[in-house]
Order: C-alpha cells, then sequence, then structure tokens
C-alpha cells in the first residue's frame, strides 16, 4: 500500500478496534464472529463490483457522500456494527481502489482473530491454521484448486466445507474459507500461513518456521525458541515441519531470513565447490 492507504488502513483498525475491544466470553467471541463474517461478505462484493468500489474509493467525492453510499446499501443486508465500520473505510482516502476491498479484509482477519482471542482459542486456531497449510502442502491438486484464481467460489467453499466443518474451529472455518474463496489468492498454502502468521502475532509472538529431518522433543522446541528469542531479541513461536529430506540439521525462516543448516543444503554446497 501507497502512503494515503497505509494511512487510511490504520483509521479503519481504530474504527474496528472500538467494536471488538471487551471481555473475553464466548458469547463476545460469537458476536464478533459475527462481525468478521459481514466484514468478509463486504470484502466479497466490492472484490465483484468495480464501479461500487471505484464508487467507495473515489477522491473527487466528499467523505460523507461516499459513506452515506456505504450506509444505504449496507444497512438493510449487515449488523451496526459493520456498517459502522465500513463508513469509516469508505471516508478514507485510498491509494487506489483494491486497497479498499484488501483493507475491509484485513479487517475481517481482525475481526476473526478477535473472536478467537475472546473465546479463549488463539492457541489451537493457529495450530490448526499451521495444520492444515500442511495438508495443503502435501497434496499439489488441492493446492492447485484452492489457487486457481478463476475457479468458481461456490466450489471452493463446498470443497472447503467438507474438509473443514466439524474438525476445526468455528474461527479457523472461518478464516480459511473466506480467505481462499478471494478472487486475489493465488498460492493457498501461503495464505494459510500469512493467517497463522497473523494469529501468532496476535498472541504478541513472531514465528519461526522450522523445517526438519525428524521430529523435535519437546525440550529440543524449548531450547530453539530460547535461542531464537535472544537471536531476534522477542518472543518467538515455533512451527515445525518434518521433512526428510533435508537429512539432518534444521532449515528455520523467520520473516524473509532463512537460516540453512540442513545437510542436504551442506552437502550441495560442497558438490558446488568441488563441480568449481
Amino acid at each position: 500500500m501507497h502512503a494515503s492507504s497505509r494511512a487510511a488502513m490504520e483509521e479503519s483498525r481504530a474504527s474496528l478496534q472500538r467494536y471488538t475491544d471487551g471481555a473475553r466470553s464466548r458469547t463476545r467471541g460469537d458476536a464478533l464472529l459475527v462481525l468478521a463474517d459481514e466484514l468478509y461478505a463486504v470484502a466479497h462484493l466490492l472484490d465483484g463490483q468495480p464501479s461500487l468500489r471505484r464508487a467507495l474509493s473515489d477522491a473527487s467525492s466528499r467523505p460523507e457522500d461516499r459513506a452515506g453510499l456505504a450506509r444505504r446499501l449496507l444497512s438493510a443486508q449487515v449488523g451496526v456494527d459493520t456498517v459502522a465500520v465500513v463508513e469509516t473505510v469508505a471516508r478514507q482516502r485510498w491509494s487506489r481502489p483494491l486497497d479498499l476491498v484488501e483493507a475491509t479484509e484485513t479487517l475481517a482477519i481482525e475481526a476473526a482473530l478477535d473472536a478467537a482471542d475472546a473465546r479463549g482459542e488463539l492457541d489451537s486456531v493457529e495450530d490448526e491454521l499451521f495444520r492444515f497449510s500442511r495438508i495443503v502442502a502435501a497434496d499439489a491438486d488441492l493446492a492447485r484448486i484452492l489457487g486457481n484464481r478463476s475457479a468458481p467460489r461456490e466450489g471452493k467453499t463446498a470443497l472447503l466445507d467438507r474438509l473443514l466443518t466439524g474438525k476445526v474451529s468455528p474461527v479457523t472455518e472461518r478464516l480459511v474459507r473466506n480467505s481462499l474463496t478471494s478472487s486475489h489468492v493465488h498460492n493457498a498454502e501461503n495464505e494459510i500461513e500469512r493467517l497463522s502468521t497473523a494469529a501468532a502475532r496476535r498472541r504478541g509472538q513472531s514465528v519461526a518456521h522450522v523445517v526438519s529431518a525428524v521430529p523435535l522433543t519437546a525440550a529440543q522446541e524449548q531450547r530453539l525458541t530460547a535461542t531464537l528469542g535472544r537471536l531476534y531479541g522477542r518472543t518467538m513461536g515455533l512451527q515445525v515441519q518434518v521433512d526428510p529430506t533435508v537429512l539432518g540439521g534444521l532449515v528455520i525462516r523467520v520473516d524473509d531470513e532463512v537460516i540453512d543448516g540442513s545437510i542436504a543444503h551442506r552437502l550441495d554446497e560442497a558438490g558446488r565447490r568441488l563441480a568449481g
């Protein structure tokens, strides 16, 4: 996002927080989940209606006129909290119309994570998202279908319902279904990983993605977490994937930084030196 859209995102996020702050309880979590669902529905509407998103982000019109348009269109369709948040979004100055869509989706994700927090499920939601990302990574056909932007949304929704309903938290189900049926997602594994990382950050943690040839023991995970925490100067959480092809050692990714200490990598380096 350009500077104007980043500023607009912060104002929109502040508006959302007025409705998501509060005591933790399942009842409040359920209400926030409805808010998240409705914000996702608005994002999908804007995604499919270019003329509408242009109207709601038209810098030549008055902010109150844009907010009024949003209110007239949505007040009979969604709750008052959702309307208020979308009105704030429409009042902002966006660098491009698509930023309006992405911002509304981001707010939906944050509302869903707030719902998980209120329900006391952030830990399990993060874990479920990570596990589902591994399922997608291991199934090339599934990854291709879920990452196909031209595939009908209804078909993707039905597939995800079969895979997730009754097997994961309602929050995880909503996050995965709504995010992977967005038309701009082209890599399902990366999108789910992004959601998992967002859940970890909500818990005050950064995420280290670890690939190991064998499962790590609890003691090994504790030592690695402590080492990475000292290295990066912040609380770390681990997401561990077992992959025998690394042979031994670990491959660790934190944000865009990769530490490749695998035996496979060292053998590859040795082979290149010999070839040279």
